[in-house]
């Protein structure tokens, strides 16, 4: 997990409500703020070990200085949308850099407009729940 000062947000978190410009949703804008979970998986690697892109993956979300928690099967990134997928972007481009020529991607992306929640409030929202059971 990269270090962070909540404190700050990361994203402008002015209230979102899109509406439609000219009857042309090809004009809204994309969300001020995303949560997104992704999963790079490359492909034809010498090896069935995938470690050494990880971690260069993880270098560059270290130096990129967006929020990210990593897990056991990939990535939760927190910013704003164009920075989100700015990000998952140069992480093909490094590994495509380091050789490897095929990609895929798992991306799950969510987005709210009523509050600013971070992956971290919502672990703990249902840890709070979980906690709950245990007094019952």
């Amino acid at each position: 997990m990269s270090a962070h000062d909540y404190s700050q947000p990361a994203v402008d978190l002015s209230p979102f409500s899109p509406k439609m410009p000219d009857d042309d949703p090809t004009k809204l804008p994309t969300p001020s703020a995303c949560t997104a979970d992704f999963c790079l998986i490359p492909i034809g690697t010498p090896t069935a070990s995938v470690s050494k892109e990880v971690a260069a993956v993880q270098r560059l979300l270290q130096k990129s200085g967006v929020i990210y928690h990593m897990h056991s099967a990939g990535t939760t990134l927190e910013g704003s949308w164009s920075q989100v997928m700015e990000i998952i972007g140069q992480c093909h481009s490094l590994l495509h850099a380091n050789g490897v020529v095929r990609i895929q991607s798992d991306i799950r992306v969510g987005s709210r407009t009523d509050k600013r929640q971070t992956a971290e409030d919502k672990v703990k929202a249902v840890e709070r729940l979980l906690q709950g059971d245990e007094a019952a």
